[in-house]
């Protein structure tokens, strides 16, 4: 973990997420801008159900869940490298880890491609992404859209949309999260999709292409951008065995906003993360290069934990068996939940609210 701030550091500017041009607070108030204005709800349509990480609304039993997501500047990186296969990993893995944060299966999928000009070599492969991606996720892509927007978009972008379901009895809301509850950690496989603006001028301020070969022993063989598109990992397989043999209370995918994310579980409780995964070398890369304070980088990025899962502590043995069955991320318990308010980092005197 990182712990100390660097000290070699001090006469260098510290380098932040809002002043890189993403500043997730202003973010946070335009989105409640835009949804104070959203509220005609169509008439026979069962009411919405609300949800975190996806929108739900009833249907007979089920809730049908969706969620929308994009690959982000990530792809900046696959365009510099010339190398697309991966972001439609990405692209699937944002849209699904947040589906089953309400306890849904994702089951389809659609995606949308805006770009600058048509390059047949590119969409193919974007597509063997998404192939992989959906093979990973187990779910149909079952149609898309591609525009060429040559006056907006620089290069191209990509989003998509998931479709899951879930038994309204079954929706995991973060409400039944208590005191004495148990936070699990699934490791990341890197710096997933999100927190890109940021890591991007910290490598273009410091002179480093793209193209050099990482400066850590660690990536040895690996250039800094085939570093940085490592694939976002996919948690569907995991968390679907666990929701049908343990009374999981909470879900939460750690993207943008980092472990400010368990802010939108639960208000009233206090998330004590003692014992987080050791961030992947390329964060103390981008902390060094950037001079970022700790409180920066864990509400930017995921520091090395992708996926968090909350139990009551009865469930412990059977959900570390099960997890660590079916995943391929590095599995243990991360923390607990206490009477309080708030995120908490104790070991770097971190408090988020």
């Amino acid at each position: 973990m990182i712990i100390e701030e660097l000290n070699q550091g001090e006469k260098m500017e510290k380098m932040s997420y809002a002043e890189s041009g993403v500043d997730i607070f202003k973010e946070e108030k335009a989105i409640k801008g835009l949804l104070s204005k959203i509220s005609y709800q169509r008439k026979g349509l069962g009411k919405p159900l609300g949800g975190e990480y996806a929108g739900m609304v009833e249907f007979g039993e089920h809730a049908l869940v969706l969620c929308t997501d994009g690959v982000g500047s990530k792809i900046m990186i696959a365009n510099k490298l010339k190398k697309w296969d991966t972001v439609g990993i990405d692209c699937i893995a944002m849209n699904v880890n947040d589906a089953i944060c309400v306890g849904a299966e994702p089951m389809a999928f659609v995606d949308y491609l805006a770009i600058e000009k048509p390059d047949p070599n590119v969409t193919t492969e974007i597509g063997k992404g998404l192939a992989e991606g959906a093979k990973k996720a187990n779910i149909s892509i079952i149609g898309g859209e591609t525009a060429t927007l040559p006056e907006i978009i620089n290069g191209l972008d990509l989003a998509g949309t998931c479709l899951g379901y879930v038994k309204k009895n079954q929706i995991i809301s973060g409400e039944k999260i208590t005191p004495e509850d148990l936070i699990i950690g699934l490791s990341s496989s890197g710096l997933h999709s999100n927190g890109f603006t940021l890591a991007r001028k910290i490598v273009e301020k410091n002179g480093y292409s793209y193209h050099d070969e990482f400066p850590y022993e660690t990536y040895k063989g690996k250039t800094i951008g085939e570093v940085m598109l490592t694939p976002t990992r996919i948690y569907v397989k995991e968390i679907l065995a666990l929701l049908k043999s343990v009374d999981v209370h909470g879900l939460a995918h750690i993207t943008g906003g980092g472990m400010r994310n368990l802010l939108r579980l639960k208000k009233d409780v206090s998330f004590i993360l003692n014992n987080l995964f050791e961030p992947q070398p390329v964060f103390s890369f981008l902390q060094e290069k950037g001079n970022v304070e700790n409180k920066e980088m864990y509400q930017t990025f995921n520091m090395g934990t992708g996926f968090m899962v909350i139990i009551p502590e009865k469930e412990k043995k059977k959900a570390l068996e099960i997890l660590k069955k079916h995943s391929e991320a590095e599995i243990k318990i991360i923390g607990e939940i206490e009477k309080g308010k708030g995120v908490h980092i104790p070991e770097l005197n971190i408090h988020y609210s």
